[in-house]
């Protein structure tokens, strides 16, 4: 129900979802962390809006059909929980769950580099200079991608973060082998991720 006079926006929408059908879709990514105040001081397309869901749900045709104003893009995962990283975002009359800076920030490497840009990456993880160990570590423990953690714990050395320090990498997965995420790009050896030569003349290739 819409009451005379108001607009709705795609967040009363995701609350409905949220609240009424039980579904686990939220903004996520560069959404998340322009929601939460992460990303201010980049540019942001608030023309384009990220949601992230479990593995096989699907928006209701009432959401894909309704002219939000916005894109709408969606991926439906389950690289992790849906639990776990969350925050809540307060609204006028109604509040939703929007992922927290570290599972935005993994929800946006998940992306990379098809859909989201590394190098914007690395000028995201810059402003996460304050999260938490204990909310990263669990982060790092349940997330099923190791393309995400290893880009997440090389970008974040990178830029000098004081809380990787605080990790415990035992018991963290980061597979084995090699990983190519880019074409043509420079071998970082310690996570074993071939990742853009733009890290190596910008001078960021320093691990």
């Amino acid at each position: 129900m819409i009451r005379a006079g108001d607009q709705v926006g795609y967040e009363g929408a995701i609350y409905a979802l949220q609240a009424q059908t039980g579904l686990t879709v939220h903004p996520g990514g560069r959404t998340a962390l322009s929601l939460t105040g992460k990303a201010h001081y980049l540019e942001m397309d608030f023309q384009k809006v990220t949601l992230f869901g479990n593995q096989g749900e699907k928006l209701p045709t009432w959401f894909r059909e309704y002219d939000w104003g916005v894109k709408i893009d969606f991926y439906p995962s389950s690289f992790l929980p849906p639990d776990v990283g969350m925050t809540d975002i307060d609204f006028r009359t109604f509040s939703i769950k929007v992922s927290g800076a570290a599972r935005a920030m993994m929800e946006c490497l998940y992306l990379a580099p098809d859909k989201q840009d590394l190098v914007e990456c690395y000028e995201l993880m810059e402003g996460l200079n304050n999260l938490r160990p204990d909310q990263v570590q669990k982060l790092l423990e349940k997330c099923r991608s190791i393309k995400v953690k290893r880009l997440f714990l090389f970008l974040a050395e990178k830029c000098g973060h004081d809380w990787v320090e605080y990790l415990d990498l035992k018991n963290v997965d980061l597979g084995r082998g090699k990983r190519s995420i880019v074409k043509n790009g420079i071998f970082m050896n310690k996570y074993q991720i071939t990742v853009p030569k733009e890290f190596e003349e910008s001078g960021k290739s320093n691990l």
